[in-house]
């Protein structure tokens, strides 16, 4: 009788081991796709849909990239609402995020103004005064 209950105890045990390690491959399954997902809906691209000087072009945005008025900032903004140094965009794994750099006009997404860091989405707005910019 003892043997019968050890048996059917290894072969409990044997079989929870199996639901965890289970579980646990389920899971990490799950966050993979879900990684997956989310670096094909975040854009990575940057359409000048309305500029003075900028209209129709596309940047990259593959590190930091900053946005502003003057000659100094890696995209030059011809928009006399911009600041010097306007705003910051960060490229990270998961898209890009916006940060205002204290503008004195601000930064809008989607119509509404940015006061701390915004991650971006594949078809958001951007507006610094009369530019306005689309999520790719």
């Amino acid at each position: 009788m003892p043997d019968l209950i050890l048996t059917l105890l290894r072969i409990i045990f044997l079989g929870l081991v199996y639901l965890f390690v289970w579980q646990i491959a389920r899971a990490i399954g799950s966050h993979l796709s879900i990684s997956v997902r989310r670096q094909r809906r975040e854009g990575r691209r940057i359409l000048f849909v309305r500029s003075e000087s900028l209209a129709g072009q596309e940047i990259e945005i593959t590190n930091v990239t900053v946005l502003g008025r003057s000659e100094e900032a890696d995209v030059v903004l011809d928009d006399p609402y911009a600041s010097e140094f306007h705003m910051r965009l960060v490229a990270a794994e998961n898209g890009i995020t916006l940060h205002d750099l204290g503008s004195t006009n601000g930064t809008y997404v989607n119509g509404r103004r940015v006061t701390a860091p915004v991650g971006l989405r594949r078809g958001d707005t951007i507006q610094v005064g009369k530019t306005v910019m689309e999520v790719r």
